[in-house]
């Protein structure tokens, strides 16, 4: 096994090596950093690398493998950290240059803490947009991140350099936010598998400006890797008071028992969705077919909503004006001009408006849950076109259409909560991935789980060439 090798494992594949002692987490870690060093520089996934912490924290994790006792589920696997996440002794900036790095970094949020329970190997922290307010991974503080099968193009966002690592191998794992798309978006432009849990599966703190459309879950090369990940991300931390009450899943349990007799709805356009590129249509249907021929009951159905643009860009707005009047007047001059224009577009709503968005918001929820009763999975295209040219924050005047009009099969998943993945599911004639989408009941977290990993089981996800990136 070579170091080369070592860094395209999934975390799955890593744990087997240290077991038998066919590698160490010294040597994997090497591997990855060693690609990171390589890689980084042309698609800005990192904004920040710890590479002698890692070290450290991979000698003594090998220190316990070598006495057999390992201190956790991930014990050994390099980890990186969306910059939105806190993190202890790390300089969390949000992709903003309001941000001043120079003060006490003495907090880990939930997901951090979990992670390093379970022996992960953190490498560093992933580039996010300004406050993690679009769907593209640009800011004026980190610059443009880009996409590992296409530099020319993004990586998607917020989530973007997330999803970029992982899948140029720096890093099996990684942890992003989705308040609109943010975790499925970057995996399906960058070829990933990204997991969006049912709201408060994840424990967050600190909560989102953003509300209550926000959540935390896993980026992998694997379904199994991302079940591994969601049993220890999914444990529970008091200081989110809209987290789930904890049951103690292992999410890897049942993942292999397949799709036969489930009951799956086909909706290729969610009944509004106007400009789907053609070959998207095409790859996700493709799956469909797949998913029958695994045993599944597919019937071609819309869920008979509207396009909810309306309410999640109200709310996103609301909430990036709540934001923007926590700075002074000396970093509002230096934010991102998207987010200053999502803030001026926020600044419009009243009280009653708010009221009158989630009223709307809470009537597609209880629209779905009733949907949801018929079907056991509601499968769509996880984005509506490929990766799109990766561009500097500001590019294009931001309206709602401008801002999610081409991911119109995200955000409502948010508003109503719903476990949601994208797996990908072939290749543009460009080369670009493509992603389908798997949508569970509430609290089917490990539905979806199950039914991704049936179709990985006969389209396995691949990773991109690499070639002239260094």
């Amino acid at each position: 096994m070579t170091r080369t090798d070592l860094a395209d494992c999934t975390a799955t594949d890593l744990l087997a090596l240290y077991r038998s002692r066919q590698a160490s987490p010294v040597e994997a870690t090497q591997a990855v950093l060693a690609r990171i060093e390589r890689l980084n520089p042309k698609l800005l996934a990192y904004c920040h690398i710890a590479a002698d912490e890692a070290l450290g924290s991979a000698r003594a994790s090998e220190a316990r493998w070598q006495r057999g006792e390992p201190c956790g589920a991930l014990d050994g696997v390099p980890t990186s950290i969306k910059d939105l996440i806190l993190t202890k002794g790390w300089p969390t900036l949000r992709g903003s240059r309001t941000v001043d790095a120079n003060q006490p970094w003495d907090t880990d949020a939930p997901a951090t803490a979990r992670l390093r329970e379970a022996g992960a190997v953190l490498l560093g922290k992933t580039c996010t947009p300004e406050f993690g307010c679009k769907g593209e991974t640009n800011s004026p503080r980190t610059g443009v991140s880009r996409n590992p099968w296409d530099p020319s193009k993004t990586p998607g966002g917020s989530s973007g350099g997330t999803a970029a690592a992982v899948a140029a191998g720096m890093g099996p794992l990684s942890v992003g936010t989705d308040g609109a798309g943010s975790v499925r978006i970057p995996s399906a432009f960058c070829g990933n598998f990204g997991l969006k849990p049912s709201f408060g599966r994840v424990p967050a703190y600190p909560l989102s400006p953003f509300g209550t459309v926000s959540h935390l879950g896993p980026h992998t090369m694997s379904v199994r890797d991302a079940a591994l990940m969601l049993t220890v991300l999914a444990r529970p931390d008091a200081r989110d008071w809209t987290s789930l009450q904890y049951d103690a899943r292992d999410y890897s349990v049942g993942l292999d028992d397949g799709i036969r007799g489930l009951r799956i709805a086909w909706s290729p356009a969610l009944g509004y969705a106007k400009n789907v590129h053609p070959e998207v249509t095409a790859a996700c249907a493709k799956a469909v077919d797949d998913l029958r021929a695994l045993g599944a009951h597919v019937e071609a159905v819309d869920p008979g909503i509207e396009d909810p643009l309306e309410i999640t860009c109200g709310l996103w707005f609301v909430g990036a004006w709540t934001l923007w009047n926590t700075l002074t007047r000396e970093q509002q001059q230096v934010t991102d001009p998207d987010f200053k224009a999502e803030a001026e577009l926020g600044a419009g709503f009243s009280a009653l408006d708010v009221q009158r968005l989630n009223l709307r918001r809470g009537a597609l929820g209880a629209h779905m849950r009733q949907f949801m009763q018929r079907f056991d999975l509601l499968v769509t295209p996880s984005v509506a076109v490929p990766a799109f040219d990766a561009r500097p924050a500001g590019h294009t005047p931001l309206n709602p259409v401008s801002m999610l009009g081409w991911t119109p099969f995200s955000y409502p998943f948010n508003l109503t909560q719903q476990p949601a993945c994208t797996i990908p599911c072939g290749l543009t004639s460009a080369g670009l991935p493509i992603g389908v989408q798997f949508v569970g009941p509430m609290f089917g977290d490990a539905l979806v789980l199950r039914a991704a990993r049936a179709y990985e089981s006969v389209r396995p996800i691949a990773r991109p060439s690499l070639k002239g990136l260094s």
